[in-house]
């Protein structure tokens, strides 16, 4: 594979404020009814971020500490997380969030926000801010939100980071396209270019790559279907068109590493409670939450898995590319990160998400030659688990927790990815 390097290009991403109107401050969890003043404006056409400052809340146990937001309606949003000034900055306490079901009107309860540091590497000239994994939670238009400091031996709560705020996103109706591929003069130049990249496997304007066909099984050859070379079947690929990328939010540029010697597997912490055919959209949330809220250069994974096992295109450059991405923070150089769209800290990953990674690993790590059941060396850009020069081994299918102290990709996940080696290894012939 040849390295390439493109220098990047800003391209400005304004976040639109919310309007709110406030809810009474006494209704009850789980059964609040509508509020009777005028409701907030419809959802924009093509998605929205209200970006709303989380303020010292009156009454709080924990004093002038506590950042919160009372409850309030809000424009329709379906993810939320929360961000803040500065990107070295670590959140000492725990963020929270109460939502209200757009349909049935009733409120959940206090979910937390994970902070699982996801995050471009230093020097990289990315930009940066601070912020947790966002959560989905699905057609709401009132929320609620807390930040409670942690405490120390001495029951001192620790400082908060600046500019703390809740971000609402609205990831915007699925694309028009339906699947169908669009004319080349149909296409914005960006939206060419995202997809000129992967003409090696799909037509201009596709929405997706077919997998590649496989050899029959049969009882002479139990591993029939796996290249010789090492190199496993391409999987079949949503890129960026299908799942409704908006190519005007990215930096213009693609930004490429040396090689790909490692993939580290996060979940995304956005929750499970999504349908398959919901995932382009939560991934379309992440997608403006890491541009727009974070204001990195474009989504910071390289490939997104759902439950069901589809394999979706991130970061732009080219599904085949050495592609940088902002997924592992001291290790983002010469890797690539895959997301499990869900939460698996203690919730089972299922086994078409698990399948859907091995058969990416098998061909992308294959084609760079890395056996996915190897081990690989390392140098750390500088993590909170390794200083900046260590030389690290590591799985060449790794745990984002294996680069970086967190939780990520939860314990339940985590657990797993042996099955994951075993299956790649297989389907690359090894």
């Amino acid at each position: 594979m040849r390295a390439l390097l493109a220098s990047s290009i800003g391209v400005a991403c304004t976040a639109a404020l919310a309007l709110p109107l406030a809810v009474p401050a006494g209704a009850a969890a789980g059964s609040a009814p509508r509020s009777t003043a005028a409701a907030p404006a419809a959802a924009a056409p093509g998605g929205s971020t209200q970006s709303l400052p989380l303020r010292p809340l009156a009454g709080s146990d924990r004093g002038a500490t506590t950042r919160g937001l009372a409850q309030r309606e809000v424009r329709p949003f379906s993810m939320a997380g929360v961000v803040w000034d500065e990107a070295g900055s670590e959140l000492h306490g725990r963020a929270q969030i109460r939502t209200r079901d757009a349909r049935s009107g009733q409120w959940s309860g206090w979910r937390d926000l994970e902070t699982h540091n996801d995050a471009p590497d230093a020097g990289s000239g990315e930009r940066s801010r601070g912020g947790t994994a966002p959560v989905w939670v699905g057609d709401s238009d009132a929320v609620q939100a807390r930040v409670l400091p942690e405490r120390s031996a001495d029951r001192a709560p620790a400082a908060l980071p600046e500019g703390l705020r809740l971000e609402l996103v609205d990831p915007g109706p699925a694309p028009a396209a339906g699947g169908h591929r669009a004319a080349d003069g149909d296409l914005t130049a960006a939206e060419a270019a995202a997809s000129a990249v992967n003409a090696e496997f799909a037509e201009i304007g596709a929405t997706e790559i077919k997998a590649q066909q496989e050899a029959p099984a049969g009882p002479e050859d139990e591993r029939a279907g796996a290249a010789a070379d090492g190199v496993g079947p391409r999987p079949g690929i949503m890129i960026r068109r299908g799942w409704g990328a908006n190519e005007s939010w990215r930096e213009s540029q693609f930004r490429y590493t040396n090689t790909v010697r490692a993939a580290f597997v996060h979940h995304s912490a956005t929750g499970n409670n999504y349908s398959c055919k919901q995932a382009p959209s939560v991934i379309r949330g992440i997608y403006r939450y890491h541009t727009q809220s974070l204001k990195w250069r474009d989504i910071g994974y390289n490939f997104l898995v759902d439950k069901c096992g589809q394999i979706y295109e991130g970061r732009a450059g080219g599904v085949a590319r050495a592609v940088m991405g902002a997924h592992t923070l001291g290790f983002n150089e010469n890797s690539m990160g895959i997301a499990v769209l869900g939460t698996f800290g203690s919730a089972t990953p299922p086994k078409d998400a698990l399948d859907g990674v091995a058969k990416l690993t098998a061909w992308k790590l294959g084609l760079f030659r890395v056996n996915a059941k190897g081990k690989v060396t390392m140098v750390s850009g500088g993590s909170n688990k390794y200083g900046k020069g260590t030389r690290v081994t590591l799985n060449a299918i790794s745990g984002h927790r294996d680069g970086f102290a967190t939780e990520c990709p939860g314990a339940k996940l985590y657990g797993s990815l042996w099955k994951v080696r075993s299956t790649a290894g297989r389907l690359q012939g090894r």
